[in-house]
């Protein structure tokens, strides 16, 4: 081959190749698009846990697409009030938030039930039941009608039952107490005699100390202590009988959702169900060492009687027959996870519960 051809077949070669990375460019940048979105939180930064779980999120996005998918973190009030997050994304303010389902269900008790009910799931029955019991299916069929789609993006275990100014020791304790209590629960204990009262988690403290409120529930030991609640109310009560395993979301404007790429939305399935092992995880590994540093500080620790947890099933009981009765699409998922615990529980006690049972006396005996 003379030199005059080579260096003719040389330039046709890089014409071609130029020519079809010309035409590939545009495919690529249709595929990864430069998008950049906005999330708010109803959590504060100071309740890390609950607050890194969304910026888990946004990181996890970002590394996957190379940087072409963007979402800007705020935290609650920062855009709009913590628990006007499903508004503000409902109707296209931002496209997505970090929040609880739980706290809509002034729009429709079946809300509830996206997080946590009173004796519902516990935490892993909660995730089995959104990923493969047909959960996350019938939850966002219902909040189609809010234009919002929504994804598992947390949970915080069986959470502790909250903070009180006084021993409550009977059912007749209870009646009149002011108490921070979110969703169903507070329904409940309204039929024993408390005055429930839906606070944003940054605004708790300051109505404990100022007596606006009696009690407040919150999530559990670590989150507790970072809010200071034992320096005004020493009384420690467990378990949150309405929190056996609450589920936190991501809630997405289900338009912006749609029009997305289907990579893009798999980037963000993938970076919620991180997000929620991650939460998990973290308050499992930082509870056990914060609830002694609080009853250090001068919690009085105490379980909630048979007389008020008896109390509490039954009027729990009374409250989703009146639901069940007149709410279709509480019925629809209400019967789901309760087909799905009967079975779960089930299971937990042939072989877990007996398990963690047998560890707790090693415990005990001091063997373990």
């Amino acid at each position: 081959m003379n030199r005059r051809h080579f260096f003719r077949q040389a330039a046709t070669a890089g014409v071609g190749a130029a020519a079809a990375t010309a035409l590939a460019a545009p495919a690529i940048a249709q595929e990864n698009p430069k998008i950049s979105w906005r999330m708010t939180s109803s959590f504060t930064k100071n309740t890390d846990i609950l607050w890194s779980a969304g910026t888990d999120i946004v990181g996890s996005v970002k590394e996957a697409s190379d940087g072409n998918f963007t979402i800007s973190p705020f935290a609650a009030a920062e855009i709009v009030p913590g628990l006007q997050a499903a508004d503000a994304v409902s109707n296209g303010t931002v496209e997505m938030a970090h929040t609880c389902c739980y706290y809509y269900i002034g729009k429709d008790p079946a809300f509830a039930l996206g997080t946590a009910v009173p004796f519902g799931l516990n935490a892993r029955q909660t995730n089995s039941w959104f990923s493969v019991g047909g959960g996350n299916e019938l939850i966002n069929e219902f909040l189609a009608g809010y234009n919002l789609y929504a994804l598992p993006a947390g949970n915080t275990g069986v959470q502790m039952g909250g903070w009180y100014r006084k021993e409550i020791n009977t059912v007749s304790d209870l009646n009149g107490l002011k108490m921070r209590i979110a969703g169903l629960a507070g329904q409940v204990m309204q039929k024993l005699g408390v005055t429930p009262q839906q606070i944003a988690g940054g605004d708790v403290y300051a109505a404990l100390e100022k007596g606006t409120i009696d009690a407040t529930e919150f999530v559990g030991p670590y989150d507790d202590q970072k809010l200071g609640f034992v320096k005004v109310a020493k009384y420690y009560y467990y378990p949150a009988w309405w929190e056996g395993g609450p589920a936190v979301h991501a809630f997405f404007n289900r338009e912006k959702f749609n029009a997305l790429p289907k990579s893009y939305q798999r980037m963000l399935k993938d970076a919620c169900a991180n997000a929620n092992q991650n939460m998990l995880a973290r308050y499992d590994a930082h509870n056990a060492k914060a609830l002694k540093q609080l009853v250090a500080e001068g919690a009085v620790l105490k379980p909630f009687s048979q007389e008020i947890l008896d109390a509490s099933y039954k009027a729990a009981q009374e409250v989703y027959a009146e639901l069940n009765a007149k709410n279709p699409a509480f019925k629809k998922i209400y019967d789901s996870q309760q087909a799905f615990k009967k079975d779960g529980y089930l299971w937990n006690q042939i072989a877990e519960y007996t398990y963690d049972t047998y560890m707790m006396v090693q415990q005990r005996k001091g063997t373990l």
